[in-house]
């Protein structure tokens, strides 16, 4: 096994939380400041993607 392998892992797994974080963010802000560059179904997408996360 070399040593690598689980820094590896560790490293993918800080990325993709990292990811799913600014991606949250984003969204947040987005959300927060009611931008009005959205079109009607981008922000029922949105809608429906944040349900579960409150």
């Amino acid at each position: 096994m070399p040593q690598l392998a689980p820094l590896n892992w560790i490293l993918l797994f800080f990325l993709f939380w990292a990811c799913l974080f600014i991606v949250m963010s984003i969204n947040w802000w987005f959300s927060s400041t009611h931008y009005s560059g959205l079109s009607d179904e981008e922000l029922k997408e949105g809608s429906k993607s944040n349900s579960w996360a409150w």
